[in-house]
């Protein structure tokens, strides 16, 4: 069989790792190589996937219409209340904008948007065009938030240079104008805000109930089902929970450094890190109530999750899974997620991961392992065949390379519309990959029919 090797880019060997056959040693946080085809995404991108969840926020892009059009529901980000994070604005920047400037463009689609939707704040993004043109986005946003009496907050995110961390960067820089400008009366001392997760499926819902139970109030969603007055005095509350690697851990060093709020990074995928985030943070408020009702809320969860995760072992034990995420800190979670259910992982990559995460993932997985950086299709398509895997799990530009290579999918990034998170979480995860891995269409697949090793059950 080819191995993955031929087709790797000379300039990126380095970023590619195989347990076993060396000291661990791995190069990342590197600019993507120049006509690889990264899995990455812009400045834009990183940004917007923070902020958009805002649901009672205006959301304005300053650019071409395609960018806007590429944001359109592009993520769940479900909302208890207000929908207008839907709605994706765009000034629709032309020829003549590009060659006189798109300043007042900018001016009057703010002032009309914000008469129309009557925003609590207004966040508007500088795409790739704006900052070759050079509009001044700040002064026309401090225009308009003095006019209408509405926090308007520019977000400087144009450009490809350092991809979605650098808007994630700059999306925490946003968020923190909004900080510290409400009422922080009246929050318990046990309370908290929830950071880095989107609420995808509702599953924002499904952590805040664990929360609840344990006696624990949550201050500020941030930012999945987000609002713009919690936010505001988010910085009352006692500690900060980070889940994703990257996208708030910006704003929550920012609130530790400004307002002495501790942060803690949690993972809610899976039973080994859902149930740790949980005691930790009993731990945390040190109280012996909360830790009674989170001995109580586990031990209840459990009692039902267990004895349908081991049904679906007897099957699953054995088979071999590719993971491709965004941030590695998530990677950690699904490589303990898919051992508990008996498969193996045999190759796991992010486009964000830094020597840290990379040296936790050699640390959990087994030998023969690759670990990848920033991966392209061409690697992944090689590494799949290479490792004959039965699932790759992924997002939306991963799906296409393991349909095409004959290969179950689970979403797991912000396309998916089935709740991952938490007890109920990993059931429905299981579940999922159960029905995926054992399709029998796999079987009819050419690599198979053609004398693969067979993973894919008869």
């Amino acid at each position: 069989m080819k191995t993955a090797s031929a087709v790797i880019f000379e300039e990126r060997k380095d970023q590619i790792y195989r347990k076993g056959d060396a000291p661990f040693d791995i190069a990342c946080n590197k600019e993507s190589l120049a006509g690889a085809v990264s899995q990455r995404a812009c400045v834009f991108c990183g940004s917007r996937v923070v902020l958009y969840p805002i649901a009672d926020a205006l959301h304005l892009i300053h650019g071409p219409v395609g960018c806007a059009v590429y944001t359109w529901d592009i993520r769940g980000a479900l909302s208890s209340g207000r929908q207008l994070h839907r709605l994706s604005f765009s000034t629709d920047l032309q020829e003549k904008d590009v060659i006189f400037g798109g300043e007042e463009k900018l001016y009057l689609a703010l002032t009309e948007l914000i008469d129309r939707h009557n925003p609590k704040a207004a966040f508007v993004y500088s795409t790739c065009i704006v900052g070759l043109i050079g509009d001044d986005l700040d002064s026309v946003c401090a225009r308009v938030s003095k006019e209408k009496d509405v926090s308007v907050i520019p977000v400087q995110s144009e450009g490809f240079r350092g991809n979605k961390r650098a808007g994630y960067e700059a999306a925490c820089k946003a968020l923190f104008r909004l900080v510290g400008t409400g009422d922080t009366n009246n929050i318990s001392p046990y309370s908290l805000n929830i950071m880095g997760d989107f609420n995808l499926a509702g599953e924002i819902w499904i952590i805040r109930d664990y929360f609840k139970r344990m006696g624990i109030e949550v201050v500020a969603n941030i930012t999945g089902d987000g609002r713009v007055d919690d936010i505001r005095r988010a910085h009352g509350a006692a500690l900060n929970l980070v889940q994703c690697s990257g996208s708030t851990l910006d704003l929550a060093k920012m609130m530790e450094q400004s307002y002495d709020i501790p942060y803690m990074r949690v993972s809610y995928c899976g039973v080994e890190d859902m149930t740790e985030s949980l005691y930790a943070v009993a731990r945390f408020f040190g109280d012996l109530r909360i830790m009674e009702r989170t001995e109580k809320l586990v031990k209840e969860e459990l009692s039902v999750l267990y004895p349908k995760l081991r049904e679906y072992r007897k099957v699953l034990a054995g088979k071999r899974a590719a993971i491709y995420v965004g941030g590695a800190f998530k990677a950690f979670s699904m490589v303990k997620t898919l051992r508990l259910l008996g498969m193996k992982v045999v190759m796991v990559g992010s486009q964000t991961g830094t020597r840290e995460d990379y040296l936790e993932l050699e640390e959990i997985t087994d030998d023969g392992t690759i670990i990848v950086d920033d991966a392209n299709p061409l690697e992944l398509s090689a590494f799949i065949k290479e490792k004959d895997v039965d699932i790759f799990i992924g997002g939306v530009k991963e799906r296409p390379i393991a349909y095409k290579m004959g290969v179950g999918f689970c979403d797991h990034n912000h396309e998916r519309k089935e709740a991952l998170e938490g007890f109920s979480g990993m059931l429905n995860f299981a579940r999922e990959v159960h029905s995926t891995v054992m399709s029998p269409v796999w079987r009819f697949v050419p690599r198979r029919a053609e004398g693969g090793t067979g993973n894919a059950n008869n």
